[in-house]
C-alpha cells in the first residue's frame, strides 16, 4: 500500500494551514490595534505577535488596512465564514418572531455579542479613517451595512406592532443605529464602566419606549 498522500488531502492540509495561520495574524492584529492604536502597529509587530514571518503577512493580507478590515469582519461575524448579518440565525429568529418586544430583545442582544467582540476594533477604524481615506471607506461601508441591517429590523417591527407617533420605518432605524452604535456601547461600557448586561437592558428599555407604544420590559430579577 502507497503511504503517499492524495492531493486532496495535501490540498485540504495546506488550506487549514493557511486558515490558522490567517486567525493567528488576525488575533494578534486585533490586539495590537485594540491595544496600540492603528498607526502605531507596524506589520513587523503583527508578524511578531502572531510569531511569523513579516511576509508570510504580507502574502496572506497585501497591506496593514487588508488586516484591520478582515479583523473587523471576523469580530462582527464572531468567525470567518461569509454570511451576512441578516442570515445569521440570531438575526432570521428575530425577524421572525411574531412578538415585537421578542424580536426587540434578540435584536439588541445580538447586537450587544456583536459589540462585545467588536466595538473596541470599530472604534479603531473610526479614529483611523479621519486621517486615512481607505479606512474612511471601510468605516462608511460599515456604517450603511448596520443601517441596512437596522431598516430590515425596523420594517419588520413595524409588521408587528405600532410604531410611535409621527415614525417612519426609516426614522425608526436611525434611532435603532444610533443607540446600538460602537460609540454608545464604548462610552456606557468602556468609558462608563457599565457591564455588557446594563447596557443590553438599557438599550432593550430605550429601544422600546423610543419606536413603540408597547409597555415597557420588566427589569431583570435579581
Amino acid at each position: 500500500m502507497s503511504a503517499t498522500r492524495s492531493p486532496r488531502r495535501s490540498e485540504d492540509g495546506r488550506a487549514a494551514r493557511a486558515r490558522s495561520t490567517k486567525a493567528r495574524i488576525i488575533a494578534a492584529a486585533t490586539e495590537l490595534f485594540t491595544t496600540h492604536g492603528y498607526a502605531a502597529t507596524s506589520v513587523t509587530a503583527i508578524a511578531a505577535e502572531a510569531a511569523v514571518g513579516e511576509q508570510t503577512v504580507y502574502y496572506a493580507f497585501g497591506h496593514k488596512r487588508a488586516i484591520l478590515s478582515a479583523a473587523l469582519d471576523v469580530a462582527v461575524a464572531g468567525d470567518d465564514e461569509p454570511v451576512p448579518t441578516l442570515d445569521r440565525p440570531w438575526a432570521r429568529a428575530a425577524i421572525a418572531d411574531p412578538d415585537p418586544l421578542a424580536q426587540l430583545r434578540r435584536q439588541v442582544s445580538g447586537a450587544a455579542e456583536i459589540l462585545l467582540r467588536a466595538a473596541r476594533l470599530l472604534d479603531v477604524v473610526r479614529s483611523a479613517a479621519i486621517t486615512d481615506p481607505d479606512l474612511a471607506g471601510v468605516w462608511d461601508t460599515n456604517v450603511r451595512q448596520r443601517l441596512t441591517v437596522q431598516r430590515v429590523f425596523a420594517d419588520a417591527l413595524a409588521g408587528k406592532t405600532a410604531l410611535r407617533a409621527g415614525l417612519t420605518p426609516e426614522t425608526a432605524a436611525d434611532i435603532a443605529l444610533a443607540t446600538l452604535s460602537p460609540e454608545t456601547y464604548n462610552l456606557l461600557v468602556h468609558g462608563r464602566g457599565w457591564s455588557a448586561e446594563q447596557w443590553r437592558d438599557w438599550a432593550l428599555d430605550a429601544l422600546t419606549g423610543m419606536l413603540t407604544t408597547l409597555p415597557r420590559p420588566m427589569p431583570p430579577s435579581g
